[in-house]
């Protein structure tokens, strides 16, 4: 049993320090929503993200290597946040069971 333990403890540790890469790499990413408005036969793309509580809309421009740097960028920082979602609750259920063999 204590063979286990330890492996859950090492486990534990390991979500520790992926949540603490991950949450820096989040960090360096953009947050909000692409939008695009149409004005007449134009399009226009704005960021808008919220910042305590005001919601900032940011014009992004049109050249198209931007947009879609910034739509990967956003799917990126997407994919992160699910994943430290996912860390929490691995973590979440490796405290319970070291928690219950104390």
């Amino acid at each position: 049993m204590g063979y286990i333990i330890n492996l859950i403890s090492d486990e534990a540790k390991r979500i520790r320090v992926l949540k603490e890469s991950y949450a820096q790499q989040l960090s360096l990413l953009p947050k909000g929503t692409l939008r695009t408005r149409r004005r007449g036969n134009h399009e226009y793309y704005y960021l808008s993200f919220r910042d305590g509580e005001k919601i900032i809309t940011d014009y992004v421009g049109k050249d198209e290597k931007r947009i879609n740097e910034l739509k990967q960028s956003l799917e990126k920082r997407k994919h992160v946040e699910d994943i430290l979602r996912q860390l929490d609750r691995e973590l979440s259920v490796a405290k319970r069971i070291l928690e219950g063999e104390k």
